[in-house]
């Protein structure tokens, strides 16, 4: 056999330069009867080998009526005709699969094309997880984008709860100044209860009260059906590859997220040349704005709300942490509603309670007025079996604790002190001390703690009593005086 050149070569030394058979078959090392061969062919053409018995020859029949009824994997054939007796390999069956089986072609879409002001579309994105306090949260943004000029929106929250999700849009639709005529969203459960294979979609209710509330239509994609959502699935992988690329999320909060997340949003995604439209988004808006339907007077409700109980601590449990509510609601069912910014408490349609949210887990959230109406019945309680106890003292007590309250601001301070000398020194000591008091006119738990303590202390055993007669102190010797002490050690100078 040989190649191209070689079959170009040997016709221009036969017929250009006339050699001989022999001279050409020793310049090209080449067979005589090789070269006699191929001097009779006008063309180049390889002969086709004949083709070789395989293993999987009495099994190709068999594998064309598997693939007409479904487009089995390489795999599951060879399983099948395993079964079948197949000795052949793996190899040999893919190759045969791919000159009988169609080639797979991408799918083809339109290009949709949109009025101003004729619809938005909305997705979730993921961005890892964000440190809260001791605990972390999943976090995730929401894009709204304007399909005629591709003006963005974007907002970075803590879940992708239902009051988030009304929450991005409405702060969307206030930084339009406007709402489109329709909204196309995916079939994310917060939106679509249930979407039949041919059939509308199920909207959740919700969500319908807050179409209306803005006045756009809710379109829903068909199930497993993103690319009819493809400009706003293009907006969050260029939030992905453009923004949080190379971001260090350690150590910034949310809020900080957010900040940054709108300086991008001004100054880089909304005045960028769009690669589609050969425009910024911002120019484009110009002459979209108008054409977005005004916004209602008062923004709509957002809030989640939910029926729950409070427990015997007075407490609400929701989304990980416990909410305190006064402790006359305790054991009481009360309604829940919940924004992205605070949690609210109603019973019977009353306000009793209103917290900030927190996003960390584990938290307990008192407010310091729920638990003073408690305190202070527990007070009124302790001060009553404390003023018992002090009338039980002695039969004068009464009296003694209405001239007390009378004559000092903390009567309850003095009670609660006789009740105390009462454990030390006795009932008994306290009682004549509380006689004695009154009879003094005294009235102070200071005062009846001196009389306690001076009838406590024990004086020492008195000696034998001496007395000293008159004439014995006449009889007293006493040294005479010594006056040299009162003489001058030197002599004075002279003046």
């Amino acid at each position: 056999m040989i190649n191209q050149d070689s079959f170009t070569r040997l016709h221009q030394l036969l017929d250009q330069q006339h050699w001989t058979i022999p001279q050409v078959a020793r310049e090209l090392h080449l067979n005589v009867k090789t070269v006699r061969l191929w001097a009779t062919r006008a063309t180049f053409q390889r002969q086709a080998a004949p083709p070789r018995a395989s293993k999987l020859d009495v099994f190709k029949a068999e594998v064309i009526g598997l693939l007409a009824q479904h487009p089995f994997s390489a795999a599951q054939l060879l399983v099948r005709l395993r079964e079948r007796g197949y000795a052949g390999g793996y190899t040999t069956l893919k190759d045969y699969l791919r000159q009988v089986r169609p080639p797979r072609r991408p799918p083809a879409f339109l290009t949709l094309a949109f009025a101003p002001g004729e619809c938005a579309q909305i997705d979730w994105g993921c961005a890892g997880s964000l440190a809260v306090g001791a605990t972390h949260r999943r976090l995730s943004f929401c894009v709204v984008l304007l399909c005629y000029s591709r003006l963005l929106y974007v907002e970075f929250t803590l879940s992708e709860t239902l009051e988030q999700f009304l929450a991005c849009q409405s702060n969307a639709w206030e930084y339009f100044g406007g709402a489109p005529q329709a909204v196309m969203i995916d079939n994310l459960k917060t939106a679509v209860l249930s979407h039949p294979a041919g059939q509308p979609a199920v909207l959740h209710p919700r969500y319908q009260d807050f179409a209306r509330h803005y006045g756009f239509d809710i379109r829903a994609c068909n199930v497993r059906a993103a690319h009819e959502k493809g400009r706003v699935e293009n907006a969050v992988g260029y939030v992905k590859k453009n923004f949080l690329a190379g971001l260090d999320l350690q150590g910034l909060s949310l809020t900080a997220l957010n900040t940054a997340a709108g300086r991008w949003r001004e100054e880089v995604a909304n005045v960028r040349l769009h690669g589609t439209t050969r425009q910024t988004p911002r120019a484009l808006f110009a002459t979209e704005q108008a054409h977005l339907r005004p916004l209602p007077a008062a923004r709509a409700d957002t809030s989640l709300v939910r029926s729950l109980a409070a427990d015997r601590r007075f407490r609400i449990h929701f989304d990980g942490n416990r909410y305190s509510v006064p402790a006359a609601y305790a054991g009481a069912r009360l309604q829940l509603h919940a924004t992205a910014a605070t949690v609210q408490l109603y019973h019977q349609q009353q306000l009793v309670a209103e917290h900030p949210r927190c996003y960390e887990r584990g938290r307990d959230l008192e407010h310091p007025d729920h638990a003073r109406p408690l305190l202070a019945e527990r007070r009124r309680a302790r001060d009553q079996q404390l003023l018992q106890r002090f009338l039980q003292l002695a039969p004068g007590a009464e009296d003694y604790y209405h001239q007390l309250a009378a004559r000092r601001f903390n009567a309850r301070q003095h009670v609660a002190q006789i009740v105390a000398l009462s454990e030390i020194y006795g009932a008994t000591a306290v009682a004549r001390a509380l006689a004695d008091a009154c009879e003094f006119q005294a009235f102070s738990a200071e005062y009846i703690a001196n009389l306690l303590e001076q009838r406590a202390r024990q004086l020492p055993e008195p000696g034998a009593l001496h007395l000293t007669r008159r004439q014995d102190l006449l009889e007293l010797d006493l040294p005479a005086a010594d006056l040299n002490l009162y003489q001058p050690t030197t002599e004075p100078a002279d003046q």
